[in-house]
């Protein structure tokens, strides 16, 4: 690495991937960017980074950040024809992995990075875009903890907080079961809103009251003018979703938890993407359960907030 700030590469300009890699070019890095779609990458050019064709160009930046969708795409640019780790002579010193993506593949990826003498961290985060772009994003890490002192100050460009749980694989677990609650808990926000308004109180009322109680959160207000105005503007869609939830339940499996609640709401979601809600905001589960309790639902075009101010 370079006496003063390691080089970058990052894979995935999607969504989250832009944002972050302009985290990490707002900070002072120099960031070198590949995308399958080259056209979604190009814009960072604006800030500073340099575009790639293919994952190997990247192979001899010091540090590399992937943020892709699925497990087959991690092992795509990572292993796969002109993947990242293809070089046979050069290999970056660290891999940093943001996906949502299952212990398998990351463990057979990690395996193949330490065998060429490279420090692999999963590294997966909480948040979206908005999130990101107020500072408010959280890290969760798991691999070698001297890999993950050398990555942390990078990670910490991310958002407000970074937090180390363990060696391996841990922070995959870590996002699964985050995900998952994701889930649970919008699935639950909308029942209990319908129920309200079809008892006569306004979904604003309702949410602004839940906010303010013990059992508000950060989330529930986040998601308070989707379920208000019914704006579902992609964050989080349905079918990565149920991605999340079959990774949960097959380590809940794995592991001989039990999960009833979450297996229901799997299939409430399996049935949403089955029914073609695949592209909107997963906050539209609302919908679905308004139609199901007879009432038909409308935005109430208020003015609430989201919660994200900038800190």
């Amino acid at each position: 690495m370079t006496e003063t700030k390691p080089t970058v590469g990052w894979i995935g300009a999607g969504r989250m991937g832009y944002q972050l890699a302009k985290r990490l070019l707002d900070a002072g890095y120099d960031v070198a960017v590949y995308n399958r779609t080259r056209a979604k990458a190009e814009p960072l050019t604006e800030f500073g980074a340099t575009i790639v064709d293919h994952p190997v160009e990247l192979a001899g930046r010091d540090i590399v950040f992937s943020m892709v969708s699925a497990p087959k795409d991690l092992e795509q640019v990572m292993l796969g024809e002109n993947g990242l780790l293809t070089d046979t002579e050069r290999a970056p010193k660290i891999i940093g992995d943001a996906s949502t993506v299952s212990v398998e593949v990351s463990e057979k990826v990690r395996a193949v990075a330490e065998s060429r003498g490279t420090g692999f961290l999963a590294t997966p985060v909480s948040g979206n875009p908005k999130v990101i772009a107020v500072g408010k994003l959280t890290v969760a890490a798991s691999g070698p903890r001297e890999v993950f002192d050398v990555a942390e100050p990078l990670l910490a460009t991310w958002g407000r907080g970074v937090t180390y749980v363990g060696e391996g694989e841990v922070a995959r677990i870590v996002k699964i079961a985050h995900n998952v609650f994701l889930g649970v808990v919008i699935q639950s926000m909308a029942e209990i809103t319908v129920l309200a308004e079809k008892a006569g109180v306004k979904r604003e009322d309702f949410l602004s009251f839940l906010n303010d109680s013990v059992m508000g959160s950060v989330f529930s207000q986040y998601k308070t003018p989707a379920l208000v105005n019914l704006d579902f503007t992609p964050t989080f869609t349905n079918v990565l979703l149920q991605k999340d939830f079959d990774l949960g339940l097959e380590a809940a499996h794995e592991l001989g938890v039990v999960m009833p609640v979450a297996s229901v709401t799997r299939n409430l979601v399996a049935q949403e993407v089955g029914n073609g809600n695949v592209d909107q905001d997963f906050a539209s589960l609302i919908l679905t359960v308004a139609g199901g309790s007879g009432l038909d639902i409308k935005s109430e075009n208020a003015q609430v907030s989201d919660g994200l101010e900038v800190e």
